[in-house]
């Protein structure tokens, strides 16, 4: 049986470099050579691409970049796949790829527009599509979706900074709409990139402006105290899995970028929470999914209130494949082992229909 060419894009021009280097190092580890025939391909920060044949190793630590390695060129017109490798003598090699794993995080990766030229070039990838990938990188616009179905989330406020005429007035009538403590977000942003938890008007507003540096659109978000509980969704518009649900443990004050990646935040699997809650989560997370037309895969975030009332916090359409991420745990626990979900997430996109 002939191999499936799976070609595992990382690194980005994104805030979540580091990240998508980490996971892609994962994912390009556990795919089964038997079945798939990989080709890593590595896009720096400054959105430079390249082939990368070299130890995978490299990858992780970013000195696969000193690597002599051949560019990518994408051609638009042709019948293949239209990924073209430049080799260093300037001859092109058309290379057929089957399917691609865009492991990246944030934006450029995350946010649509890896997956519209991916569709223009009408090649299968795994993830959700170019419209959901938009819709749900956007908290803005994931908030007015999810609240417009019935799927209840924390109170929020977003603002522009082209429509700041006076930023004081602004700060205080959001925080007389939302009580404090409130956090600070980039509208765009994952891994907690650019968040701020802001205790008063003062701290509001310094968030905000924190924020600013990454995006032009911010949102605000009124604090809910509660458990954070991650689900894990696999499947199509037809057969949707979750997973069991899991816990998060802060390290730190709030659930941010160091307590994530660099510190010794804790994974209870199953998270410790009633087994009907725990049901309502899996069903809500199915029915955001769904709301949200995702495709593949997603990890979706609540927070659980002591009354038990549920919150949905944020969907992930590309969710962190590292070897502490919440995602591959979730169904690991479930039943489902990293290579069997690679396997999984690949035959989806494959399935997919031609764009």
């Amino acid at each position: 049986m002939a191999k499936v060419n799976v070609a595992v894009l990382f690194g980005g021009n994104s805030f979540e470099h580091e990240v998508s280097l980490n996971s892609a190092y994962n994912v390009i580890k556990n795919l089964d050579r038997d079945e798939f025939q990989v080709f890593p391909i590595g896009i720096t920060k400054n959105g430079e691409w390249f082939f990368y044949s070299g130890d995978i190793e490299k990858i992780k630590t970013k000195e696969w970049e000193k690597e002599d390695n051949d560019s990518v060129l994408i051609n638009f017109n042709s019948k293949g796949s239209g990924i073209l490798r430049c080799r260093k003598d300037s001859s092109l090699e058309q290379v057929e790829i089957d399917c691609i794993f865009p492991v990246l995080h944030g934006q450029n990766g995350e946010d649509g527009r890896i997956q519209s030229v991916l569709e223009l070039l009408n090649i299968p990838y795994v993830g959700c599509d170019s419209l959901s990938s938009a819709l749900c990188m956007n908290k803005v616009l994931t908030h007015l979706v999810l609240d417009s179905n019935g799927i209840k989330g924390t109170k929020w406020e977003s603002l522009k900074k082209v429509d700041v005429k006076d930023l004081d007035a602004t700060v205080k009538n959001i925080g007389n709409k939302l009580s404090f403590p409130i956090f600070t977000k980039p509208a765009s942003c994952g891994s907690s990139v650019g968040i701020k938890k802001c205790v008063d008007l003062e701290s509001l507003k310094e968030g905000i402006l924190f924020a600013f540096k990454y995006e032009d659109e911010v949102i605000c978000e009124a604090n809910i105290n509660g458990k954070e509980v991650e689900c894990a969704v696999l499947g199509d518009e037809e057969n949707i899995k979750t997973s069991v649900v899991g816990q998060i443990k802060s390290y730190g004050e709030f659930y941010d970028y160091d307590s994530k990646y660099k510190e010794d935040s804790k994974l209870i699997i199953p998270a410790e929470i009633e087994e009907e809650v725990s049901l309502k989560i899996r069903e809500t997370a199915k029915k955001a999914f769904k709301t949200m037309r995702c495709y593949g895969l997603s990890r979706i975030d609540f927070f659980v209130t002591e009354n038990n009332e549920i919150y949905l916090n944020e969907i992930n359409t590309l969710p962190g494949f590292t070897n502490i991420s919440m995602y591959t745990k979730l169904f690991e626990k479930s039943g489902i082992l990293y290579k069997d979900l690679l396997k999984e997430i690949i035959g989806l996109a494959l399935k997919r229909k031609k764009f």
